[in-house]
């Protein structure tokens, strides 16, 4: 790994863990604590923690100004629409509203409810550094954007939207049990470290790593805010180095796979899969 990018890791690992410790010991603490599925006391002061640490180093490793932006709008933007989902989307009457169509049901009753605040935040946080991207020289000079007309070029942004904010949601999807969204993550940001872009991954991983042992300990939990703002700064590396017929065979992944968790349950598909039982328990404490 270059160098860059060991310090984009560096970068992404000590803020994260800075921002954890500043967090834990704000007069705020106590309001982001929550009893995990094992009845335990955890904090949700890791997802600012994520979401601060794997901006910085993503921005940090970015290797342009329009990208470093678009990193940060991505990282800070959907960490804070999830906590502010984490936070208010905790309160009784936020609670009956469940998953997009219960959202969109309250809505209908005149109703905005947090979860409805973090989607559209989120989306707007994706179609920001989509936008961004579309000003960095080098996303800007891929052969099918360059014969593009003003129609392609905005569907283009469209479809890096779709990325961002469909990753952000997946990596979401997972953040069910402890370690989980980090581990995934990891896995799918380490590859991303690599080629185009890839400081922007290297932040976002350093960041997981600098907190991973914390999750598995179920001292903390990642919350909406950090699996938000993960899953988002990973969608920005995808983005930034596909065309858009590549953008689009990724949102169709991220769709598909989004749609089948409205069906069957992600747990339990990983509780029946060996080898994918064994990453997921890797670390964790005994039941």
């Amino acid at each position: 790994m270059r160098l860059g990018r060991l310090l984009a890791v560096g970068a992404g690992a000590l803020a994260a863990r800075y921002v954890l410790r500043e967090v834990r010991t704000s007069p705020g603490a106590p309001a982001l604590e929550r009893t995990n599925f094992r009845g335990r006391t955890v904090t949700l002061a890791a997802g600012p923690a994520l979401a601060v640490g794997a901006a910085a180093g993503g921005a940090l490793g970015a290797g342009s100004a329009p990208a470093g932006a678009a990193a940060l709008l991505a990282g800070v933007g959907a960490g804070s629409v999830g906590l502010y989902d984490d936070i208010v989307g905790a309160r009784p009457d936020q609670k009956a509203a469940k998953g997009f169509a219960g959202h969109l049901a309250a809505l209908r009753e005149g109703r905005v409810t947090a979860g409805l605040v973090k989607i559209a935040g989120v989306g707007a946080a994706g179609l920001g550094a989509a936008a961004l991207l579309a000003a960095d020289p080098r996303v800007a000079a891929h052969p099918c954007r360059q014969r593009a007309g003003a129609l392609g070029r905005g569907l283009d942004v469209l479809l890096g939207a779709g990325v961002v904010a469909g990753t952000a949601n997946l990596v979401n999807l997972l953040d069910l049990r402890p370690g989980r969204a980090l581990k995934s993550g990891l896995l799918l940001g380490a590859p991303l470290t690599a080629g185009p872009y890839g400081g922007i991954a290297a932040g976002a991983v350093g960041a997981a790593a600098g907190l991973v042992r914390e999750d598995l300990d179920e001292r903390v939990m990642l919350g909406d805010s950090g699996a938000n703002a993960l899953g988002a700064l990973l969608g920005v590396s995808l983005a930034a180095r596909t065309g858009p017929l590549g953008r689009a065979g990724v949102l169709a992944v991220l769709a598909a796979l989004t749609a089948a968790s409205e069906k069957v349950s992600f747990t339990q598909v990983i509780q029946r899969t060996p080898g994918l039982r064994h990453l997921d328990e890797l670390g964790r404490l005994a039941d």
